[in-house]
């Protein structure tokens, strides 16, 4: 069960954040997997580029990047 969903953020300047967010309830690890796509797409977007290594989803607000999230 999952208690908790931590965005992993890169920003720009190079500092690694842990935004998290306490659920309302706990949940299957799945459903706050889907949770966290879900909020992924709510606060970012996929980008690409002719070079591969920069292509990832980057924040709307302009921050950095998104590098993963942890259900726990």
């Amino acid at each position: 069960m999952a208690k908790t969903l931590i965005i992993l953020v890169l920003l720009f300047d190079g500092t690694l954040i842990q935004e998290k967010y306490n659920l309302s309830r706990p949940i299957e690890v799945h459903e706050c997997l889907s949770m966290a796509n879900e909020h992924r797409n709510e606060i970012s977007h996929y980008r690409e580029f002719d070079d591969p290594i920069r292509n990832g989803w980057y924040l709307n607000d302009g921050r950095g990047t998104i590098q993963g999230f942890i259900c726990e």
